[in-house]
């Protein structure tokens, strides 16, 4: 600013030097103009030299002011810098506190998952292992169907078959002695299997070649005229077969007058008494009991009772004695309770004597201990210590 004040007033001065240069007619004029004008470049001097001196001290204090405010701008940004720092190193350590608290949840989240994962992958083998069981078994028995189908379609091994199961039923409840198997009879037929009954009576017959022909072919069927031949197949076979079991086997005298027709299955056991009421009644008629597996298990039960009921009759004698001699055997033993009973109450009030008497002797050890001899001498007590001695060994 003092640079531009300086170049205006330096054109102020060319110009009055071009007014000078145009008033040199008149030389009064020009002196007092050129006086003028030395006066006005004096004070313009002089003028131009306190401005440069004013501008130069606001220059100073404007540089004393920038330098505060520059300092001032020091402090505050190092200041903030400080905060920014301390902010940034809080920021910091909260920052390091959650990801750590969320490592650590993270972890046992993780952890947590393994487990149940682990768990749930050791529940799924044993269910697979399970499974993997059930299928076996069902594989199993698939097979053992399939074979039952094979024997059941053979007659002879379904002969075999009901056979075999009568006998199961039987050896299981009978002892024995109470049955035999294929036994002869006096007419020469082998029934399969006859039930000695007890006090001498005639045994009971039982059957098992029951016919099943019928039965496989009504269960096969698929029209009318085929359910409608199956159910007349099973009449014809069926009733033949009651009446071949009534006249062979039913003997006046040798066999009970009532036998029985084992079926080997509940099921077609439920169905002839289902759909064929009439095979039924006629097969009571000939005094032929039809038994399924269950109900041949009554049966042998029943039979079963019977024999324990007729083997306690027949040792019923023998029963009574035994009970008799229990009887003396427990008044004898009361007896000899009370004897004991009796010693035990001497015994003790033995032990009162014997503790009465060792009471009364340690009392007088205990005198003894305290008391001067020659004292005891001198006013007689020694004189009461044996009179109480010899009291307490006479008691």
């Amino acid at each position: 600013m003092p640079d531009q004040n300086q170049s205006f007033d330096w054109q102020q001065l060319l110009d009055l030097h071009q007014f000078d240069a145009m008033a040199m007619a008149s030389p009064l004029m020009l002196a007092a103009i050129g006086a003028a004008g030395l006066l006005l470049a004096v004070i313009l001097i002089l003028t131009s030299r306190s401005r440069n001196r004013a501008a130069q001290m606001e220059f100073a204090e404007l540089k004393g002011r920038l330098s505060a405010i520059a300092e001032l701008a020091t402090q505050q940004g190092s200041e903030q810098a400080r905060n920014l720092n301390d902010r940034f190193d809080r920021l910091a350590q909260h920052l390091g506190q959650a990801l750590d608290t969320t490592a650590a949840r993270l972890g046992d989240n993780v952890s947590e998952a393994g487990r149940r994962t682990s768990e749930t992958l050791s529940t799924l083998n044993e269910r697979l292992a399970l499974i993997e069981e059930a299928k076996r078994s069902l594989s199993d028995l698939s097979n053992e169907v399939g074979s039952l189908h094979g024997v059941l379609a053979n007659k002879q091994a379904r002969g075999a078959f009901g056979q075999m199961r009568m006998e199961t039923i039987i050896r299981d409840a009978l002892p024995a002695g109470a049955y035999d198997f294929q036994p002869t009879l006096s007419n020469g037929k082998r029934p399969d299997c006859v039930i000695r009954l007890p006090n001498g009576q005639a045994p009971l017959v039982v059957d098992a070649k029951f016919p099943l022909e019928g039965f496989e072919a009504l269960r096969v069927a698929q029209t009318s005229e085929a359910t409608k031949a199956a159910c007349a197949a099973v009449r014809e076979a069926v009733g033949r077969h009651v009446a071949a079991i009534a006249d062979k086997y039913l003997i006046p005298g040798e066999t009970q007058d009532t036998a029985l027709m084992f079926v080997p299955s509940e099921s077609i056991s439920a169905d002839l008494f289902e759909q064929f009421p009439d095979l039924v009644q006629a097969a009571h008629r000939a005094r032929v009991m039809i038994v399924a597996p269950n109900t041949m298990m009554l049966a042998v039960q029943t039979v079963q009772a019977l024999l324990k009921d007729a083997k306690m009759r027949d040792h019923a004698d023998l029963i009574q004695r035994e009970v008799t001699l229990l009887l003396r055997d427990v008044a004898q033993l009361v007896d000899r309770v009370s004897d004991l009973e009796r010693h035990f109450t001497l015994s003790g009030k033995s032990l009162e004597k014997v503790s009465t008497s060792t009471a009364r002797i340690l009392g007088r050890r205990d005198r003894l201990s305290s008391l001067d001899v020659e004292a005891m001498n001198a006013d007689g007590s020694v004189a009461v210590l044996a009179a109480d001695m010899k009291r307490s060994g006479s008691a």
